[in-house]
């Protein structure tokens, strides 16, 4: 946290993520456009926001887009926010939400967070039912092999569909799989008219990188091929921040965030 409020400290860097607050998923020429600074500036003021991990950082064909990443904000305000007295710590509020609800231009999800666990671990807890239950409330019926269909059961709600299948499968390093169907079995918790719009759209995917970092494990996840003006989109970029700090959590301490911890069926 040191070197989120170090780099939080210098003007310079607070408009670089003003900018990237405004439109996401820009590179190094772009974000240099109409500064006061020279480009090699901007160069060494995002390497030390990407070293926060308030940026970070997808590579598409040649480009370097920088993205901005909530993650420590949110770190910031869940584990220690509520100690404080709300009136100090406003700024640091409205930098969450900002970063929340940054407008998506380009309609795409990246987030990196670094656990302290290892990669076998990690890979466990984005796989099996006994981790993705706890702190995602939802199990994967899949082989985790790249082609191999996946059911999904979401709180009791089962999804299957031939499209919702794994992508990509690498253990301990890369995890991608087509996102789940939004079936009639959702009306009853998300209502009809929202339904009709999610299922109108094409389906999206979702991406997860992980590699060691010392006795540290960074994890990119990377949600895209949304369309422009997605709903899916808006839903996936609120909901992610949740549930990746409720993996965190659980890792790290053995309990996932209460929010996300699964219902208890009425007795």
């Amino acid at each position: 946290m040191v070197d989120v409020f170090k780099a939080l400290a210098d003007p310079s860097r607070r408009q670089l993520l003003d900018r990237l607050n405004v439109r996401n998923g820009q590179n190094l020429r772009e974000l240099s456009d109409g500064l006061d600074m020279a480009r090699q500036s901007v160069s060494k003021h995002l390497a030390i926001l990407e070293a926060a991990n308030l940026v970070t950082t997808v590579r598409q064909g040649r480009e370097k887009l920088h993205y901005l990443n909530a993650a420590p904000i949110n770190e910031i305000a869940e584990r220690w926010i509520n100690r404080y007295d709300q009136g100090r710590v406003r700024a640091l509020s409205d930098l969450k939400r900002a970063l929340e609800e940054t407008p998506m231009e380009k309609p795409e999800f990246v987030y990196t967070t670094y656990i302290r666990t290892t990669p076998e671990r990690l890979w466990q807890a984005l796989t099996e039912p006994s981790f993705t239950r706890r702190w995602w409330q939802t199990t994967f019926e899949t082989e985790w092999t790249a082609g191999s269909p996946m059911v999904w059961d979401n709180n009791g709600i089962i999804i299957a569909d031939p499209e919702q299948i794994v992508l990509e499968s690498n253990p301990f390093s890369r995890l991608a799989y087509t996102w789940h169907t939004f079936t009639p079995e959702f009306n009853e918790r998300m209502g009809d008219e929202l339904v009709a719009k999610l299922s109108s759209e094409r389906r999206s995917r979702v991406a997860f990188d992980i590699e060691p970092v010392g006795e540290m494990v960074k994890l990119t996840v990377v949600h895209d091929d949304f369309e422009p003006g997605s709903t899916a989109a808006t839903m996936v970029r609120n909901g992610w921040p949740v549930f990746l700090s409720s993996l965190k959590t659980l890792l790290e301490t053995g309990e996932p965030l209460a929010s996300t911890r699964p219902r208890r069926e009425a007795t």
